[in-house]
């Protein structure tokens, strides 16, 4: 066979070059997404409930922190614009990671920085804290609902680039709509139990996890009920859903008794429903039930489905159920 010319080994070496590169690239962007998801996966999703297509996907990490965001503001009966806007700010500022550096001394959720007045380093670090009092700044801010979302996080913030936390409002209003109740059955979790950190899990983790973020309230004034029963409605896939001595958290709702609230049942219960969605991973939650429709860890679409007939009942559509692992 006649000897290749140079120009072909030329190409021949440029497109295994070429090829190397893409590896490369491939490699990097997988590591970066490492990096930003802390090594687990989108794994939640929420939609619109509006039917228009509009969807977002973040991982568990992401989606506890957006569910105790949510819960604070509406704790402090701050609009579910507020939310909104506390969630694009967390979005822009840290990914809705409670990450533990940032430009010069900022920390946490909403980068906040000690130096700044915000509190102490161990104060920011704390969720429930960095967003209560990033909600403090916020109903200080005149008409704040009235404002372009953008000019409302930068009056709180005093960002360096306050045009940035605009692109976050269309993710930010999918979420603040499931996480304060007012798109049921929007937000879906795959569920997998963590099991990369060690955290109290069982339905005494789930009670003090309610009344971190929600406030002591949440389980007042008939209290959530915590049973041993084994749960009788439709089996979960999983095994340790199946398993016999399934214990669950029986969370009352009722409507807010505070003007300035005005949330219905409805909406208290599907917050806290989906605020336990959004928990299922961190806490081993594997089912919740609110208003009829059920929603069951690994399922592979994760989607709420029609409950069984023992959770269509006025009692079960007044109470959220959160089923955990043992």
């Amino acid at each position: 066979m006649p000897e290749p010319s140079p120009t072909l080994k030329r190409r021949g070496r440029l497109l295994r070059i070429g090829a190397a590169f893409v590896v490369l690239l491939a490699v990097a962007g997988y590591l970066v997404v490492q990096y930003v998801t802390g090594g687990h996966g989108p794994g939640c999703k929420v939609v619109s409930g509006k039917s228009d297509g509009e969807a977002y996907e973040f991982t568990p990490e992401q989606a506890v922190n957006a569910a105790t965001i949510a819960a604070v503001g509406t704790g402090r009966g701050m609009s579910e614009r507020a939310v909104t806007i506390a969630l694009a700010t967390s979005l822009q500022e840290s990914g809705l990671r409670n990450i533990q550096h940032g430009d010069r001394d900022s920390l946490g959720l909403f980068q906040q920085r000690p130096s700044q007045g915000w509190g102490k380093p161990q104060q920011i670090l704390e969720p429930t804290y960095a967003a209560g009092v990033f909600y403090e700044h916020l109903a200080k801010v005149p008409d704040y609902q009235k404002l372009p979302l953008t000019v409302a996080a930068q009056r709180v913030q005093r960002s360096g680039f306050p045009e940035a936390y605009a692109k976050h409002e269309p993710d930010a209003a999918l979420l603040a709509a499931a996480l304060t109740g007012h798109a049921p059955a929007t937000l879906t979790c795959q569920g997998r139990p963590d099991t990369t950190t060690v955290q109290a899990v069982g339905p005494d983790a789930v009670r003090a996890a309610l009344v971190r973020d929600f406030g002591r309230d949440v389980l007042q004034p008939a209290g959530a009920e915590v049973s041993r029963k084994k749960h009788a409605s439709t089996p979960s896939p999983t095994p340790t859903a199946a398993a016999s001595g399934t214990r669950t958290v029986t969370v009352p709702v009722a409507a807010d008794k505070t003007p300035a609230k005005g949330r219905t049942a409805g909406q208290r219960g599907w917050q806290v429903a989906h605020w336990a969605v959004a928990n299922a991973t961190a806490l081993h939650i594997e089912r919740v039930s609110f208003g009829g429709r059920e929603w069951t860890a690994g399922n592979t679409d994760s989607r709420w489905r029609t409950a069984g007939s023992q959770e269509t009942g006025g009692a079960a559509k007044a109470a959220v159920r959160i089923v955990t692992g043992q």
